[in-house]
């Protein structure tokens, strides 16, 4: 939707880096659909997607949720669990089947805070992340709502 491309996860990690995220992963598959977080709802963990695509949605009152953004293969999906509250800004719905490595967010930030580079690295990546999403974003919400006058 939007015409930056977003970091990939593990590309932009050192190799001993992303091994020792990998080492951390579960695999998870979910049907076309599946609902895979709320926005709102407790950021427990985040995912790199290896097939598939899911997408990123806002609540709008009285209406269904606006699509905003997707993400696909390679692509990160989830930034909240890294930042406190720890609560989802977005939703997300499999588009697709999507197959994703899955990861604990404390277990991740734990490992964030024993290596400082590493922490480094991975915050990087997804304030980089970040940026597109709420870039992608804006966008989206202009497009949408460009046409009601511009009243949100």
């Amino acid at each position: 939707m939007s015409t930056r491309t977003p970091p990939r996860l593990t590309a932009a990690l050192s190799a001993d880096h992303r091994d020792a995220l990998m080492r951390h992963a579960r695999p998870v598959d979910f049907p076309e659909g599946t609902r895979l977080f709320e926005e709102g709802a407790y950021a427990d963990r985040f995912w790199i997607v290896r097939t598939g695509t899911a997408t990123l949605d806002v609540r709008v009152p009285g209406r269904r949720p606006a699509v905003i953004d997707s993400v696909s293969t390679g692509e990160l999906l989830g930034w909240s669990w890294l930042f406190e509250p720890f609560r989802w800004h977005f939703g997300a719905e499999a588009m697709t089947r999507v197959r994703a490595d899955e990861f604990d967010a404390v277990t991740i930030r734990m490992m964030m805070d024993a290596d400082p580079s590493f922490g480094s690295a991975l915050g990087h990546v997804v304030g980089q992340l970040l940026a597109h999403r709420l870039f992608s974003a804006r966008v989206r919400l202009l497009d949408l709502y460009a046409h009601h006058g511009g009243r949100l």
